[in-house]
């Protein structure tokens, strides 16, 4: 099953490295761009649902707070 799946990733990074700039260049824009903008997305719902639980490091009536 494995020898099948890597036989096809690298028939695809063949084609993909033997492409023409223009081709790499749209396929990134398409594919990479938006999978990296879902992945930020994500990480910054997590970390800022960790940062809630374990709330503000310093409490917002604190009057030794400068500004």
């Amino acid at each position: 099953m494995f020898n099948g799946l890597a036989d096809w990733w690298d028939g695809v990074e063949l084609w993909l490295a033997q492409a023409p700039f223009p081709v790499q260049f749209v396929l990134v824009m398409v594919v990479v761009v938006p999978l990296c903008l879902v992945a930020a997305w994500l990480l910054d719902t997590l970390f800022g649902k960790v940062a809630r639980a374990f709330g503000s490091a310093r409490d917002a009536n604190d009057p030794d707070r400068s500004s």
